[in-house]
């Protein structure tokens, strides 16, 4: 297994999946173009509460927004990083200092300090995933805009 591969494992995944409620997103924007954006707006659509961390924000998909994870007032599950690689050392130690279960990284938010920071901390690492996708992958509403759209059909652009 490569150093990567095991903070890739889908049994991991879907156990966090199923058991994280609150979700904090470490570089989340409020451009809709973003893909931070969108991953946010997906998981507060299927039920997770999302909490913004963004300093130069003050609201971001109608919840407050908090300069860093130490300002984040509710226990959090799940930190998402949308930022770049260097700043995961950092925020692996907010994390564990808030008392996280899980650091997630996006696709390409990959270092190895920030890795070892978080799992010595006693967290659940995943690194160099989408947390949608993953979503999508394992409790299974995949469309093709990522929103379950309570219609099934073979059908392509559906039944009019």
């Amino acid at each position: 297994m490569t150093d990567l591969a095991r903070y890739q494992d889908p049994l991991t995944i879907q156990r966090v999946l199923h058991g994280a409620k609150t979700i904090a997103i470490v570089g989340l924007s409020g451009n809709e173009l973003r893909a931070s954006h969108f991953v946010g707006y997906y998981l507060k659509r299927h039920g997770y509460r999302v909490i913004p961390v963004n300093p130069r924000e003050p609201r971001i998909l109608g919840e407050t927004s908090y300069p860093s994870l130490p300002d984040v007032p509710v226990p959090v599950d799940i930190v998402n990083v949308f930022r770049a690689p260097d700043a995961l050392p950092g925020i692996a130690r907010d994390a564990v200092a808030i008392g996280a279960t899980t650091l997630w990284t996006q696709f390409g938010v990959i270092n190895a300090e920030g890795a070892r920071i978080a799992a010595d901390g006693g967290l659940t690492v995943i690194m160099d995933r989408c947390l949608k996708v993953e979503h999508a992958r394992y409790v299974g509403r995949m469309h093709w805009l990522g929103f379950n759209t309570q219609r099934i059909t073979a059908v392509r652009g559906g039944l009019q």
